[in-house]
Order: C-alpha cells, then sequence, then structure tokens
C-alpha cells in the first residue's frame, strides 16, 4: 500500500551476490539497450524525464549529465571521470546502504550507463568506510559484472569501455560534500574547494567529472529501458519519480519506503511507518537529517515532493525522516544538531569553524535562562543567516535550516527550555 518501486524493487527479492538472479530479474538489459544508443540520446532521455537528484540538491540529473558531456578539458590529454557518492553520512539516512547490500548491480548498471552518456572512461565508488558489508558486496559484484563482460574493455562487444573502483571514506560528515569528497579519493585531506569552477567543469584530478548518488543511479535503468514518457507519469508533474524516505524516530515501524513524489507526510508517518509509539501525539518531524528542517503537525498533510516543501521553506535533503512525539524537546534535538555539525566541521573558512562554536554557546545560554534570553534567541538566528551567507561549503550554510524552522514552528520552546522526559533523539 502506498509503495511504488524502482530504486528498491529488488531488494529482499533475489541474492545480492548471485549476477544470475538479477540478470534472470532483467537485470543489465538497460546497459545492453544503452550500448545501441548515441550517448546523447541517453542524456536527452534523462532530461525530458524530468529526474532529479535525490542526494539533497534535486538538481536536474539529465543537465548535470549535458554539462559533463560537453565539458572543454584544458589539458591536452583529456580524461573524463564519474563517481557515485555512497558517502551516506546524513544522521537518519540509511537508504543507499539498503540498496548497495540487497541490488549491487542495479547501481552499477546505472552508473555504467551514465558513465557511457558522458564518456567516462574511469568511474569511482565512493563508500562510507563504516558500511563493511556495502563495501564487501560492491566489490563482489564488481567483479562479477566484469566476469560477465559488462565492465572493462569493449563492454559487451562495443566500441566503449570502463573501469570503476572503490574507494573508502574515512569517517567524515563533510566528505558526502561533492569537492571534499573529490579531494579525499585524490588523496588529500577532505576540504571543500571554491565554487565554481564545478566538477562538471573541473572535477577529479581536474577534469570534466559527473557526481551522482546511489538512489539517483538507481533510476536511469528503468527510464532507459520504459522511456522518459513512463517515467514523467510517475509522481507529481514537477518532481516526477519515486523517492526513498528513511524514517526513524518515534514510529512503531521504522524503516525505507520508496514512493512516488507526492505522497502526503501523515501517510508516511502513519500509514507506512505505523504512526507515533506508545500512542503518543506527534509533535514534528525533521526532514533531511542534521541539515535539515522541522515539520509541524500543522504541515502533516504536506506533499512529499521538492516544490511543496519549498514553497513552506522546508527541504527533503536526503529523504530522512526523524519523527518526534510530543515529549520530544525541539531544543534538545536542536542542540545535538549543532554538536555534530561543529564536531564535522573541517575548519577550513572562519565562518563555520567559529560560527558553529558560537551557535551551540548561544543555544546553550538559552537552555540555561537568563535575562537576555530573547536576544539571545533572535542572535541565535541572526548568526546562523550570517553563516549561510559567508561559509564556503553546505555544512557552514546548512545550521540556518534547522534552526529557522525550529524558531518560527517551535519557538516556545526555546523561551521555556524545559528539559522533556523524552530529551533528544537518534543524534546523540
Amino acid at each position: 500500500m502506498f509503495e511504488y518501486r524502482i530504486a528498491l524493487k529488488n531488494a529482499g527479492r533475489i541474492s545480492p551476490e548471485n549476477i544470475e538472479d538479477y540478470i534472470a530479474a532483467g537485470g543489465y538489459n538497460a546497459l545492453i539497450k544503452a550500448l545501441q544508443m548515441p550517448p546523447e540520446k541517453i542524456v536527452y532521455e534523462l532530461i525530458q524525464s524530468g529526474l532529479r537528484g535525490r542526494g539533497g540538491a534535486g538538481f536536474s540529473t539529465g543537465m548535470k549529465k549535458k554539462f559533463t558531456s560537453e565539458a572543454s578539458c584544458i589539458l591536452l590529454e583529456c580524461m573524463r571521470y564519474i563517481v557515485c557518492n555512497a558517502d551516506e553520512g546524513e544522521p537518519g539516512t540509511f537508504k543507499d546502504r539498503i540498496i548497495m547490500e540487497q541490488d549491487p548491480h542495479l547501481l552499477i548498471e546505472g552508473l555504467i550507463i551514465a558513465a557511457y552518456a558522458v564518456g567516462a572512461e574511469k568511474g569511482y565508488i565512493y563508500i562510507r568506510g563504516e558500511y563493511h558489508t556495502s563495501v564487501d558486496m560492491i566489490r563482489k559484484a564488481l567483479a562479477n559484472a566484469a566476469g560477465h563482460g559488462f565492465l572493462g574493455d569493449n563492454i559487451l562487444g562495443s566500441n566503449y569501455s570502463l573501469d570503476i573502483a572503490v574507494k573508502l571514506g574515512a569517517g567524515s560528515y563533510l566528505c558526502g560534500e561533492e569537492f571534499t569528497l573529490l579531494e579525499s579519493i585524490e588523496g588529500k585531506r577532505g576540504y571543500p574547494r571554491i565554487k565554481p569552477p564545478y566538477p562538471a567543469e573541473k572535477g577529479l584530478f581536474g577534469m570534466p567529472t559527473l557526481i551522482n548518488n546511489v538512489e539517483t543511479l538507481c533510476h536511469i535503468p528503468d527510464i532507459i529501458l520504459n522511456g522518459a514518457d513512463w517515467y514523467k507519469n510517475i509522481g507529481t508533474e514537477k518532481s516526477p519519480g519515486t523517492k526513498i524516505f528513511s524514517i526513524s524516530g518515534d514510529v512503531n515501524n521504522p524503516g525505507n519506503f520508496e514512493v512516488e513524489m507526492g505522497l502526503k507526510l501523515r501517510k508516511l508517518i502513519y500509514n507506512l511507518a505505523g504512526g507515533i509509539k506508545d500512542g503518543k501525539k506527534f509533535k514534528a518531524a525533521l526532514i533531511g537529517g542534521a541539515a535539515g528542517t522541522f515539520v509541524p503537525q500543522t504541515y502533516l498533510g504536506i506533499s512529499m515532493d521538492f516544490e511543496s516543501l519549498q514553497e513552506k521553506a522546508f527541504v527533503m535533503g536526503s529523504g530522512a525522516i526523524i519523527v518526534m512525539a510530543e515529549d520530544r524537546s525541539i531544543v534538545d534535538m536542536l542542540h545535538s544538531i549543532l554538536r555534530f555539525l561543529g564536531h564535522e566541521s573541517c575548519g577550513k573558512c572562519v565562518p563555520c569553524r567559529v560560527g558553529t562554536r558560537q551557535l551551540l554557546m548561544l543555544l546553550e545560554k538559552i537552555l540555561a535562562g537568563g535575562p537576555n534570553k530573547s536576544s539571545e534567541i533572535d542572535a541565535l538566528l541572526e548568526q546562523s543567516e550570517l553563516m549561510a551567507k559567508t561559509s564556503l561549503c553546505p555544512l557552514g550554510q546548512s545550521p540556518v535550516l534547522p534552526i529557522g524552522s525550529a524558531l518560527q514552528h517551535f519557538r516556545k520552546d526555546f523561551e521555556h527550555p524545559v528539559k522533556k522526559s523524552g530529551g533528544s533523539i537518534l543524534l546523540e
């Protein structure tokens, strides 16, 4: 009920270690079809489908590929790269892990098609270092794919060749950011770069690079097989397709749920995730993880698509939904978020390095009470807004999202910050 599976269609239904199971389920048919198409036709089909990035930004997947394929190289020896961002570090998000561990070949097939579309000769799957099982499954799947002629030189008798390697993260939340991820692959410390230029123009080793999230790549095979028009009939007009939501917190049935874009938040929480535990009332949902926004009870009827959320100043982010019951404290949750962001700051830029500490200090003053509480609450928002304008990367720019939404919808929690029995949740 309510679920519509594309990226999770094989999860729990086939043996992830048996490539024959995947092939029997129609696997690699999209790759066979794609290799008979001109690369620009694949790019066009993806643009027409309306597929948008599922990692957080929601940018057009097809346009990303168009920019990468058309980028000119400064160096004489030009090589294009493709990178799969599987560094799933956003708190509350666990969808990519399920795909890699239960259907690794779907990811690999989507990655190969995307690489062919942009003319990439080398690919990397950058996996969160703590995901040991995911790493093992992907490595085995890559070896099996190469053994069946789906990877390597002259794939399936074509003139196209591709090699894919696995790179491991080392626990840094920041390495989920695209340029920091590239620095890590290059063997450097994970620091962000100044943009522009963007990866499509000057990415890995200074070459044009396409970066896509795990979930995004898993949509590509079905789009190639069934066509853009088929995909556009799923979801909403401006947010077509499906989205995986990782629901956790105070719910009876936590887990990953893939649904059509536009499904109401209420149905996700009450019909799929089983409602609030112990018969308690819903207080809020933190959507998007630490870099997300707090959604109050009055917006339970909101449609879960890019436009509807943006219209109300919310974000979808990675699709994490951390549900909070009535006895949870928004202030305590925000305190956990700010501690987390401060710990994960790389320290390269002053606004983030100093700003995250100042935000935490301000919030702790609010928790302690005092005569200047109102001015400190206002300063909390002003400081986060300044960081959003001056920080180098999304980590320093993100505190304004949870802070702004918390103050807009739960200001009373800050004016009377009594520690509730439930305390914070999940991020401690």
